[in-house]
């Protein structure tokens, strides 16, 4: 694209790209095919029935949910909105009933499968007693209209770290073929803080050409925002004799330092998430969101080995991507009964959203996953130097 991207540019994204921890098998749009690649509305009308149907159809397929079954349809986008909206798409494609209640959620970023859950488990506790409902969740981000052409290397970031994707859901008020029961759902926003308003911030350069600012603090600025959440967070997803445990920690600090240890913070005191949930999803905005998450939860390489493969597999898909995670886990046989699952998620603003779930159904090997043709390669050792 040298005739689009200016050469000093291009070796930015090279150089970025190698130490990113995104492998060669992510996908783009055909969009990014043409010279010079196609933008408008067309191209991501394409792109969103591509990758949005592929979703639906196999989960209509491994639920074996039909689609006259569905009661409530929501689909999280962030940055591409198009009339019809992509829930009309849906309905229109697989001919959904008229009452079905339909959510488009635009601007959410890459928080907005979990808050898709948290919209979709007001709706279902506000069913009839007795009545069993189906909500369909779509999560995905379009990128044929997102790419940046000029020079600003805060807003080539994206070019980069984003990549073609989708995954769908069905949650139900019937447990009879769940395979997860919904634990707490906590959300926090701290865009009250100019910093991090403006750490992800869509805007036009100098040259008037649109992109997204990734500031070169939003590693920082996510973990310091993470650390509020975790404040909202803990009293409600951990047990009593955790919290117990670290107020222990704290008051023994605080009340009884050791000498030269007033003000530094002991290992105990933070909870410890690893004994709380097997499996960690987190959200794979980039190698230093990562780094940044693992040490402010203190989880080991295995906690967090979901999230970097995935980031290595596909890249950053914007809210599905913990779907993909959670495909992982499962795909590796390591999701058995009981098992509690942690999904953290960051968007712009920032916005921090937590979901738990526990496993009541273990599922077995799905054929037709994302990780089916890949899975025995993984884990591979990433190159981030």
């Amino acid at each position: 694209m040298t005739d689009l991207i200016e050469e000093e540019s291009a070796d930015f994204m090279a150089r970025l790209h190698e130490r990113s921890g995104i492998g060669e098998e992510t996908s783009v749009p055909n969009s990014y095919r043409y010279m010079p690649p196609k933008r408008g509305v067309e191209a991501s009308r394409e792109e969103a029935e591509l990758v949005i149907f592929s979703a639906v159809d196999k989960v209509l397929a491994r639920t074996t949910v039909n689609p006259e079954d569905i009661d409530t349809l929501i689909i999280a986008c962030s940055f591409t909105t198009l009339t019809p909206v992509f829930a009309d798409v849906v309905v229109n494609k697989y001919k959904l009933r008229a009452d079905v209640q339909s959510v488009n959620l635009s601007g959410m970023g890459c928080s907005g499968a979990l808050i898709c859950v948290g919209l979709a488990e007001k709706l279902l506790q506000a069913a009839p007693p007795g009545k069993h409902k189906h909500v369909l969740i779509i999560a995905t981000e379009i990128l044929s209209s997102m790419m940046y052409h000029g020079t600003k290397r805060e807003m080539l970031v994206p070019n980069v770290l984003f990549r073609m994707g989708a995954a769908a859901m069905i949650m139900t008020n019937s447990p009879e073929r769940a395979r997860f029961r919904l634990g707490p759902i906590v959300r926090t926003l701290t865009a009250a803080r100019d910093s991090d308003y403006r750490c992800a911030f869509q805007e036009e350069d100098d040259k008037g050409i649109t992109g997204i600012n990734l500031s070169k603090e939003l590693p920082v600025v996510a973990a310091n925002a993470l650390k509020s959440h975790i404040v909202t967070f803990c009293p409600r997803a951990l047990p009593a004799s955790e919290l117990l445990r670290v107020a222990f920690s704290l008051v023994k600090q605080y009340v009884f330092p050791l000498p030269g240890a007033r003000g530094r913070a002991e290992k105990g005191a933070r909870p410890a998430f690893n004994k709380v949930f097997q499996h960690f999803c987190i959200h794979p905005g980039g190698r230093r969101v990562l780094q940044e998450v693992q040490h402010g939860l203190g989880l080991s390489d295995r906690d967090m080995e979901a999230s970097h493969m995935t980031l290595h597999r596909f890249g950053n898909m914007a809210s599905s991507s913990l779907l993909y995670e959670l495909a992982y886990i499962e795909a590796k046989g390591r999701m058995t009964e009981g098992d509690r699952v942690c999904m953290i998620s960051f968007s712009p603003g920032i916005d921090c959203s937590s979901v738990v779930w526990e496993c009541i159904n273990p599922a077995a090997a799905d054929p037709n996953g994302p990780w089916a043709a890949c899975i025995h390669r993984y884990p591979v050792q990433v190159k981030t130097t």
